[in-house]
C-alpha cells in the first residue's frame, strides 16, 4: 500500500488498499446501478473498515441523485402510538437496506413545512407524515406545496393521516372504528356517555368523537357529553378530572385514544373512584402500554407497527408518473374489564 498523506480518509486511499479503481470502489458504496463483483465489493468494505472510513453522504447523494435516507416525522415521539409506527417503519426500511431518521413536531403541526424543506435540501429518499391534519386550510396548502417540491426533486412523500393531501396515504378509518366502539359499548347495556375528545382542529380526534356520537345515535341513545383536551395523558387527566367535577349520572366514559384513557384512569383513582365498579372506560389505538394497566383497558385496536411498515413499502415499490395511492387501515373493537356487562335493573 502507498502511504497516505496526513488528514481524513479518503476513498481514494480506500481504493488503494482493496487494489481495485477509484470508480469501482465509489460503485460498492454508493449503490450504482453498474454492478459490482461480490468479491470485489467485499475487498473495499474490509478496506474501508480497517482505515475506518466514512462515506460521504452528500457525495453519494450526488452520484445517485438521492441518498438513502428516509425522514420519519411524527408529533410526538414520547406518544406509544407514533412508537410504534416507528418501529414498523425501521423493521420494513432495514430489510430494504434505507437508513431512517426521525424528527418530532412537538405537536406543531407547522414544523412539517420545515422537515420537509431540510430534507429535500438533503436529498433525502422519501418522508414519511405521520399524524393527523388539522383543520387549517393555509397550513395544508403550504404543506401540499412543499411535498410537491419534495416529490419533484425525485423524492416520495407518504402520509399515514386523512386522505388530504395528493400523496401515497395509509388512511386509518377513525370514523368507523369509533362507531363500531360505541354499538359495542351500547349492546353491553351503557347509557349514558361522555367523551374525552382531543382538540377540535385535529381531523383524528373530530373523526373518532364524530364516530361514537353516530354509534350512539344508532343505538338510540342519547347524545354524549363531550370535553375537549389536550391528546396527551395530561389533557386525559386534566378533561377526566372537569368531568367528574361537573358531571354526575353517567355510565361509561370514551377518550378519543389510549393514552388520554391513561390519564382519565389515574384521575378517577385520584378522585376515590374504582374501575369499571364505579365507571366504565374504553380508549381507542391498543399501545403497548396497556398491557401494564389495570383493569384492562377496552379499546379499538390498531396495526401501528403494520401501519409503519405499510408506509414504507409504499416508499418502495411506488413509480414516477403513477397515480396516488391509497392503503385503508380498519380497527378491531376489543371489549376487556374496564367495561365489563352491565348487568339490567
Amino acid at each position: 500500500m502507498n502511504a497516505m498523506s496526513p488528514g481524513p480518509v479518503t476513498l481514494q486511499d480506500v481504493a488503494n488498499e482493496a487494489g481495485v479503481s477509484l470508480a469501482t470502489a465509489s460503485r460498492a458504496f454508493n449503490g450504482s446501478t453498474r454492478k459490482v463483483r461480490q468479491d470485489l465489493k467485499e475487498r473495499v468494505l474490509l478496506a474501508a473498515a480497517k482505515l475506518n472510513y466514512a462515506a460521504n453522504g452528500p457525495a453519494q447523494a450526488m452520484a445517485r441523485g438521492r441518498t438513502n435516507v428516509v425522514g420519519l416525522i411524527v408529533h410526538d415521539i414520547s406518544d406509544p402510538y407514533f412508537a410504534a409506527i416507528a418501529a414498523g417503519v425501521m423493521r420494513a426500511a432495514e430489510d430494504q437496506h434505507l437508513l431512517v431518521t426521525l424528527g418530532s413536531t412537538m405537536r406543531r403541526p407547522e414544523r412539517e413545512l420545515d422537515y420537509v424543506q431540510v430534507l429535500r435540501g438533503q436529498r433525502s429518499r422519501a418522508v414519511i407524515l405521520a399524524g393527523s391534519r388539522v383543520d387549517d386550510p393555509e397550513l395544508l396548502s403550504r404543506l401540499r406545496e412543499e411535498c410537491a417540491a419534495f416529490e419533484r426533486a425525485g423524492g416520495r412523500v407518504v402520509v399515514i393521516s386523512q386522505q388530504k393531501l395528493p400523496l401515497d396515504t395509509v388512511v386509518v378509518e377513525n370514523r368507523s372504528g369509533a362507531r363500531a366502539l360505541a354499538q359495542r359499548l351500547a349492546s353491553l347495556g351503557y347509557q349514558r356517555f361522555a367523551i374525552l375528545g382531543g382538540p377540535t382542529r385535529l381531523l383524528t380526534a373530530r373523526d373518532r368523537v364524530q364516530g361514537i356520537r353516530d354509534g350512539l345515535a344508532a343505538a338510540g341513545l342519547p347524545a354524549p357529553v363531550v370535553l375537549e383536551g389536550a391528546f396527551t395523558r395530561d389533557g386525559g387527566h386534566d378533561a377526566m378530572r372537569e368531568l367528574l367535577t361537573s358531571r354526575e349520572g353517567l355510565d361509561c366514559v370514551v377518550a378519543v385514544n389510549d393514552v388520554m384513557a391513561v390519564g382519565a384512569m389515574a384521575a378517577c383513582r385520584d378522585a376515590g373512584l374504582h374501575l369499571p365498579e364505579d365507571l366504565a372506560l374504553a380508549g381507542f389505538d391498543d399501545i403497548a402500554t396497556l398491557r401494564d394497566v389495570h383493569p384492562k383497558l377496552t379499546t379499538v385496536r390498531l396495526p401501528l407497527e403494520r401501519m409503519g411498515e405499510t408506509a414504507l413499502e409504499l416508499v418502495t415499490t411506488g413509480t414516477e408518473g403513477e397515480p396516488h395511492r391509497t392503503r385503508r387501515i380498519r380497527g378491531e373493537v376489543l371489549i376487556r374489564e374496564s367495561t365489563p356487562l352491565r348487568p339490567t335493573r
